[in-house]
């Protein structure tokens, strides 16, 4: 019973901390995606509503993968014990080598904030989502090398598969650990990885300048109203009542000739009453015609108003910052709630570039799965049988790394482009590294050089 026990424990352990973790960090999720519904009544409420919960399925994950350590034998749990270690060692340097550089490039923004450290803390603990996101697939490859190459040169791969086990069950417990490492990235992938860099950016505009903005130069037009906005800094916080800066409202004629033009240093919106309140205010009649010297109606010359109110209080205007800033959104930085809801409300729209959000929304989904790819690709890159060693492995790994970056770049631009279809750049990194992995997987098992086979395709 000890044994069983002692088998489960880092299981049950993580299990606890993952409940914990859920609980503190789930009814903040919930309360964030009130606060988007009210202002964004038109998103797509079940999509959001997901969010908490994938939120707390996403702390559950290391339990769910030292589950699946403690119930298969010994020897796969000496593989994963082995794999996970690497992965957690690469990952970790590779984080650091980015930490490093990043400290370097920011220092001076961080020294500028108010509270360095607490600064420094919350930056680094919200771009973490991001940066597991793009370093996860790196961390794997290079683990898969290691911990392979490291068992082929001590002949342990040999020892294992004269058990009966073949090259497919060997790397098969490895394989799902890449799935669970997947099924991270994909819950950061929903909402907060893809945040992270835009929040990332205004943390770092907020150090420099002291203002933490959400968009710049936001253009809105409000068609039933006439009205045009113009909005130089869009706060990251507006959803909790942080004034806009630098608005230019224009107003126009049912004629569609401009009519007025307000100026306002701030301006601020009562979610309770729907007012907005202008501090700063300089407003110009746009109708004003200069008086000729004979009389005639001369050409239109903005006039300034006097004694205007300031703050300036408009009531009973359709627009809310939510409104507001969604031409100002970027399909980058959005999560598959957010692209969804995007290209719902807009699927008869013909000024948005659909193209481009609906390619970053496959490519959400996409994305996580290129660490399954990864997998399968350095396995039969690090089973070595030869003398030879694994050097030419890692070369040849880190050239079709290299190439897999490089393809997905260039997908996603095909994709954005309208040159191909959205689901086929999002997808097509994945179809061609998987492709390879499993030809290179079918030499492998077969006992056919792989090497030989790759030189073959080089030109002579």
């Amino acid at each position: 019973m000890f044994p069983v026990i002692h088998r489960f424990l880092p299981a049950i352990l993580l299990t606890l901390l993952g409940l914990g973790l859920a609980t503190l960090l789930a009814p903040r999720e919930i309360v964030e995606v009130r606060d988007h519904l009210t202002g964004f009544p038109d998103s797509d409420a079940t999509a959001h509503l997901l969010r908490p919960k994938i939120l707390a399925v996403l702390c559950l994950v290391p339990a769910l993968a030292a589950f699946y350590y403690g119930m298969v034998g010994a020897i796969d749990r000496y593989l994963i014990r082995n794999f996970m270690g690497a992965f957690l060692l690469c990952f970790s340097s590779l984080y650091a080598i980015w930490l490093i550089s990043d400290l370097t490039n920011n220092m001076g923004n961080f020294r500028e904030s108010a509270d360095t450290f607490a600064f420094m803390g919350k930056y680094y603990l919200a771009t973490f989502p991001k940066v597991f996101v793009e370093f996860a697939p790196f961390g794997l490859l290079l683990a898969m090398l290691y911990s392979l190459g490291k068992l082929s040169r001590g002949q342990e791969i040999v020892s294992i598969i004269q058990t009966g086990r073949g090259v497919a069950r060997l790397i098969s417990p490895l394989i799902i650990m890449g799935f669970m490492v997947s099924l991270v990235c994909l819950g950061f992938n929903y909402r907060w990885a893809p945040a992270a860099s835009g929040y990332q950016e205004a943390l770092l505009e907020q150090a420099e300048m002291g203002a933490l903005s959400k968009a710049r130069n936001v253009v809105y037009s409000e068609s039933d109203e006439r009205r045009l906005w113009l909005v130089g800094i869009f706060p990251y916080e507006y959803h909790r009542g942080e004034a806009l800066k630098n608005v230019i409202i224009r107003s126009f004629t049912p004629e569609g000739k401009p009519e007025s033009r307000l100026e306002a240093k701030s301006a601020e919106w009562d979610r309770e009453t729907n007012n907005w309140t202008f501090t700063g205010v300089s407003k110009w009649d746009m109708t004003h015609r200069l008086d000729m010297p004979d009389g005639s109606i001369g050409p239109i010359s903005p006039k300034l108003e006097k004694n205007i109110q300031d703050p300036l209080i408009k009531t009973r205007w359709p627009e809310t910052p939510w409104k507001l800033i969604k031409p100002g959104l970027r399909a980058e930085q959005l999560g598959i709630p957010g692209l969804y809801s995007w290209l719902v409300q807009n699927r008869t729209s013909e000024w948005g570039n659909k193209r481009r959000f609906l390619t970053q929304w496959h490519y959400r989904w996409a994305q996580p799965a290129i660490c399954l790819a990864i997998v399968l690709l350095a396995a039969p890159l690090g089973i070595v049988f030869s003398r030879r060693g694994t050097g030419g492995g890692i070369a040849l790994a880190v050239f079709m790394c290299a190439g897999i970056m490089f393809s997905s770049t260039v997908f996603l631009a095909l994709g954005e482009s309208g040159y191909i279809p959205p689901v086929w750049a999002a997808w097509g990194t994945n179809i061609l590294a998987t492709t390879v992995a499993l030809l290179l997987i079918q030499r492998r098992l077969v006992g056919r050089p792989i090497y030989q086979t790759l030189r073959k395709l080089l030109p002579a």
